[in-house]
């Protein structure tokens, strides 16, 4: 939360600096993500299951850039996104398994909504009627609100039930997930000289998102996006 506020506080000041000259452009941008979460660390018969083997998932971007230029090639672009993350996965559980009492067996699905904010360098070239863009840069984000899906079949004493759960995502550290997000970014995409693009990036995160105080593995988020954009 430190580390949230203080960069929003760097952002504001910012702003409010940069904006009084002409150069400073204001963006927005909106498109689809193909998040999915990726699962790191092994486990063994005594501290825990297998990692999920977590798929693509489908959900939406939107948000806006500030974008300072520095030079004619580079330019400093910090914004704010509503970002859905999360991931799907076969799903496998089992309570006294070898006492054959309880197993499930079916699909998991996580959607997971985060306030993100981007601090990106960008390089510009002019091409055609517009410009190439790509850059990179940290990103942090916020977790604000989710949904987990199961859907499968339960075994218990012979018999079999086809199940299907749906509740909120609880964050904290015991909890589903961890709030917080951080790592780095990556973008590139095609500018036209009347302001609108079309553009892609990858989120890799490098914080552990994982809850439950599960040290046997770890989660982390990993985004694909492609998007249109409008700079004013």
């Amino acid at each position: 939360m430190k580390k949230l506020f203080t960069t929003l506080s760097i952002l504001v000041i910012s702003v409010c600096a940069f904006s009084q000259t002409n150069q400073v452009k204001f963006g927005i941008k909106a498109g689809v993500t193909f998040p999915t979460i990726a699962a790191e660390g092994g486990a063994s018969a005594y501290d825990g299951p297998e990692p999920l083997d977590y798929k693509n998932n489908i959900s939406f971007y939107l948000g806006g850039t500030v974008d300072f230029p520095v030079s004619e090639v580079f330019s400093v672009q910090p914004g704010l996104t509503l970002t859905g993350k999360g991931g799907k996965a076969q799903y496998y559980d089992s309570n006294y398994e070898l006492l054959n009492l309880y197993v499930f067996e079916g699909s998991y699905k996580s959607n997971i909504m985060y306030v993100e904010i981007p601090l990106n360098a960008v390089l510009n070239f002019k091409l055609g009627g517009g410009k190439i863009f790509f850059g990179g840069g940290p990103y942090f984000g916020f977790g604000i609100s989710g949904r987990i899906k199961t859907d499968g079949i339960a075994q218990s004493g012979g018999n079999s039930v086809s199940e299907s759960t749906a509740r909120d995502i609880k964050f904290g550290s015991d909890k589903d997930f961890k709030r917080g997000d951080a790592g780095l970014n990556f973008l590139a995409g095609y500018q036209l000289n009347n302001g609108f693009n079309i553009h892609a990036g990858y989120g890799l995160g490098l914080k552990t998102i994982t809850g439950r105080s599960i040290s046997y593995y770890q989660e982390k988020n990993r985004v694909f996006s492609v998007g249109l954009g409008y700079a004013l």
